[in-house]
């Protein structure tokens, strides 16, 4: 056993905390603030502590007017018509609108938390008016809130994983912990679950996805093995979500197999064309802006043989996009790039060739969704076509970059989770990435990750103090 833990001599903290990045850490603070003691437990240890908010950028969130973080306003209405572009519908509309509303004053408080934001950016990403970036980044944000915790009072267990849940008629009695190789129980009078998904559990990817996800990156922590949420499906609460779906983007496909970040995101796609292994394009480049769109091209890429791709431009777009943490591969002739990718040369003169002929005359404006398409062209390029004919060329090749799954549990505006029958429990609930199935059935806007976890994990900390409290 681990010896005299948190229960003894003081008894069971009121709010148990499993997790340790954006949502468990709000969770933390909004509990604390309410007078509840809180017990956080993270899997990882303290150097790797965050989980995926360790590599965030930035948050999207409700604002009337231009301000010093924003460049212009952005109001529920558009906030809800980009949400429903990319979900399809798949989305739980009530708590995709609490989100969205109560999102109005997460800067306020985040900075009243110590996150420091930066001025809006500019350039292709299309961001600056929509979504506040953090200055320092995710891990800059996670360690302002482990301070803003801890200094509350909140404790916390680093390497102290959570294997089993114990919940009788509802009501959580007891996490079961591993920790240092030996095994507890820690009972608590309300239960807040933000562990994260499972992208980083292979095996489990394999059973929806079968061999292919032994090719897939994991852009994040190598922790969010979702323990977490199998312990909850296993104890009979609501399952939310398909297990196929996810935040998947492409990544360079030399990036590290866990944790590499958003710096091997590879965002030259609008700027050119993806191939595949048998030089073929599959999939329209310039659907969309890329923010509302990068997350469908890790899944393009799971679907195309090897799950490898290819995006490939030319000389003219070189600094118009994010650029990433490898170079790209160079060649002076499109024949040369093609063996250099280990592609047959002939098929890929054919498909970039039959791209330029397909393009048409328009005005190239990567801050609009401009006129320069193509036409007679399967699949089309709908916006930003441009010849690809000014050596030297470029390539990155592409992996699939899992980030977050969306299977998860299901929830009530209150963030309490609900069992299998859909009778709410009596003092469990869920925050981040764990419950963002419920409003991410699919597809993804930058940013809207963090507004989830943030906005349900502050109303999780709240709830379960209350519980605590009566």
């Amino acid at each position: 056993m681990l010896g005299r833990g948190h229960n003894e001599p003081g008894g069971p903290p009121d709010v148990l905390i499993a997790g340790g990045g954006n949502a468990a850490l709000c969770a933390a603070i909004e509990a604390s603030e309410l007078g509840a003691s809180v017990l956080v437990l993270e899997c990882a240890p303290r150097d790797f502590r965050g989980g995926n908010s360790r590599h965030t950028r930035n948050l999207r969130y409700v604002h009337a007017r231009a301000d010093a973080l924003m460049t212009g306003p952005y109001e529920e209405a558009e906030f809800w018509d980009d949400l429903s572009r990319v979900t399809k519908g798949k989305t739980d509309e009530a708590l995709a609108r609490q989100a969205i509303r109560q999102s109005a004053d997460l800067g306020g408080w985040m900075t009243s938390h110590g996150v420091r934001f930066q001025p809006p950016l500019g350039g292709t990403l299309h961001l600056g008016r929509t979504n506040a970036f953090f200055l320092g980044g995710g891990k800059a944000l996670v360690n302002a809130y482990y301070r803003a915790a801890e200094s509350r009072g909140v404790q916390v267990l680093y390497d102290a994983e959570v294997t089993g849940v114990t919940i009788r008629d509802g009501r959580f009695v007891a996490a079961t912990v591993a920790q240092g190789g030996a095994t507890r129980e820690i009972r608590a009078r309300a239960f807040v679950a933000a562990s994260g998904g499972f992208e980083a559990n292979i095996p489990w990817l394999k059973e929806t996805w079968g061999e292919v996800a032994d090719n897939f990156i994991v852009r994040g922590t190598p922790y969010n093995k979702g323990r977490v949420l199998r312990a909850l499906l296993d104890a009979g609460m609501k399952q939310v979500g398909d297990p196929k779906q996810c935040h998947s983007v492409a990544v360079d496909g030399r990036a590290p197999k866990f944790d590499g970040g958003i710096v091997t995101r590879v965002d030259a796609v609008p700027f050119g064309i993806v191939v595949n292994q048998d030089a073929a394009r599959f999939y329209d480049e310039g659907e969309d802006f890329w923010p509302k769109r990068y997350a469908i091209w890790g899944r393009l890429v799971a679907q195309q043989p090897g799950q490898i791709g290819h995006v490939i431009i030319d000389s003219k777009p070189v600094g118009k996009f994010m650029p990433t943490v490898f170079p790209p591969i160079a060649a002076d002739s499109i024949r040369e790039l093609a063996l250099l990718l280990r592609l047959d040369a002939d098929a890929l003169e054919e498909t970039v060739a039959t791209f330029n002929q397909a393009v048409r005359p328009g005005t190239f404006d990567p801050g609009t969704l401009d006129g320069c398409r193509t036409e007679g062209l399967d699949p089309p390029k709908t916006h930003w076509a441009v010849r690809i004919d000014r050596p030297p060329f470029y390539a990155y090749s592409l992996r699939p970059g899992i980030t977050f799954t969306y299977l998860g549990v299901a929830v009530d505006e209150d963030a309490r989770v609900l069992l299998a029958s859909g009778r709410k429990t009596d003092n469990v609930y869920a925050a981040g990435e764990i419950m963002a199935g419920n409003i991410l059935g699919q597809g993804y806007i930058a940013g809207f990750g963090m507004t989830i976890g943030t906005v349900f994990g502050r109303i999780a900390g709240r709830k379960a103090a209350a519980h605590a409290a009566h």
